[in-house]
């Protein structure tokens, strides 16, 4: 029997089941028990022309109402994208880019990947990069298997509470496939991590590495002097995970003296699209740089004296070692790589602070306006935070909240509790969009 989406006729479908030496498609399909198959016809449509597949899609698509405000965070931020990026990117020597083993034909991928690296190693403080892992999560999973392969069968890492959930949920699956204990530290009445409750868990022994997060989930800056120290001296290692713009306001991982800092590069100018293709930046210290997976891009000279650069510790990579590899990344997006790379470029150091501070400044000021309304208040009054804070939200329906700011294109915050919303700011908010929100709040339901 013939389908008017399968393009074979009864003489082909039975030309082939007389190659695999069967009757009929039930022959084909024995295997299978009757209670998985389905017995009716497919309700499907008839096709269409390419015309009306374009006319179904814009249609359908016209019926999405794009918010123009973004007040959701939690790790993603809706960051300005200067319209130099994808016109530099889509060229056709980015686009069809591929692994470049090859260096002798591969000098100008080679040559934003090692840009990129000594970025990224700048911001964070540290000496070397990677580039790059897929998102925070997996760069924040990799970081654990990191300081396990480092810690002489040591297989425990003590996570803080206050990590985003999302990251710690995937930490915990790899975690499971690889025989790690992950253990949680907890999170003090402030948001912030319980340092004597980790220098506890440290006591106790055979813990690998330790886990923080700057700002963390709930948008506190955290303290973390002290930490590295008290890491050290119980021979485990300390991870930092942060989003990759606050670095260049934030003390960086490795003043705190961690080894490791991982995080979403996102940030840094990659549009918010559904959930990717995004970014997760890895750096470590030297001492740690053969443990740590993905690509690592050298510069050195030719026989010529001209600068050109490589491809480095490829050992690592599965091309070569397969089963062996310290990680399943072997290559990441380095089309995003090359994204970030330019939006750095263009900002510059001082850019890169300007639109955290422009961030910061909108952010507190919402804070304040959103608690004087009297249907919110801080969760966490008393720490300091950059650009994103948690609200109490006991004094209106949040649901109805939520409803009437898409009737007017805002996306209010990130839901992380029962009455609970999160919400970020960033320099793409003008002060007549936050007040917009700020009425909504004021006439909102309770």
């Amino acid at each position: 029997m013939t389908h008017h989406y399968l393009p074979q006729t009864g003489e082909e479908i039975s030309a082939m089941l007389g190659a695999c030496g069967m009757k009929s498609l039930d022959d084909l399909f024995a295997d299978v028990p009757e209670q998985l198959k389905l017995k009716r016809p497919y309700d499907l449509p008839l096709g269409m022309t390419e015309a009306q597949v374009t006319d179904y899609f814009e249609n359908l698509a016209a019926e999405n109402r794009p918010a123009r405000v973004i007040l959701a965070g939690a790790g993603y931020y809706d960051h300005h994208v200067p319209a130099a990026i994808p016109a530099l990117v889509s060229r056709s020597e980015f686009m069809t880019a591929y692994t470049p083993y090859q260096p002798e034909i591969s000098q100008g991928t080679l040559q934003y990947i090692f840009e990129y690296q000594s970025m990224m190693a700048s911001l964070t403080g540290l000496e070397v990069s990677n580039a790059s892992m897929y998102d925070s999560a997996t760069a924040t999973a990799e970081a654990m298997m990191m300081m396990v392969a480092a810690g002489r069968k040591k297989n425990r890492v003590l996570v803080s509470e206050t990590i985003n959930p999302a990251v710690r949920r995937v930490v915990d699956t790899y975690a499971r496939y690889h025989g790690i204990d992950v253990a949680t530290i907890r999170m003090t009445e402030e948001g912030t991590t319980d340092s004597s409750h980790m220098e506890q868990m440290l006591g106790e022994g055979g813990v690998a590495g330790v886990i923080v997060s700057q700002p963390n989930y709930y948008g506190i800056v955290e303290d973390y002097s002290g930490f590295a120290d008290k890491i050290h001296a119980a021979k485990a290692l300390m991870t930092v995970n942060a989003p990759a713009s606050t670095l260049a306001v934030l003390k960086p991982a490795g003043e705190w003296g961690a080894d490791i800092a991982c995080g979403d590069a996102q940030s840094l100018g990659v549009p918010l699209s559904y959930g990717g293709p995004y970014l997760g930046y890895l750096t470590c210290t030297n001492a740690l740089m053969r443990k740590m997976p993905g690509r690592i891009v050298g510069k050195t000279t030719d026989a010529r004296g001209n600068r050109v650069f490589v491809l480095t510790l490829q050992a690592r990579e599965q091309h070569i070692r397969r089963n062996k590899a310290t990680s399943n990344i072997c290559s990441n997006q380095g089309l995003m790589a090359l994204w970030v790379t330019i939006y750095m470029s263009l900002n510059g150091p001082e850019g890169l602070r300007e639109i955290n501070e422009r961030g910061r400044d909108a952010a507190h000021w919402l804070r304040d306006e959103l608690t004087a309304t009297g249907r919110m208040r801080p969760m966490f009054a008393k720490s300091p935070f950059l650009n994103e804070f948690a609200m109490d939200t006991e004094g209106l329906d949040l649901d109805r909240l939520f409803e009437r700011c898409a009737e007017r294109g805002i996306l209010p915050g990130v839901v992380i509790g029962k009455n609970q919303l999160l919400i970020a700011v960033t320099e793409r908010q003008s002060r007549a969009q936050l007040e917009e929100f700020v009425e909504l709040v004021k006439t909102a339901e309770k």
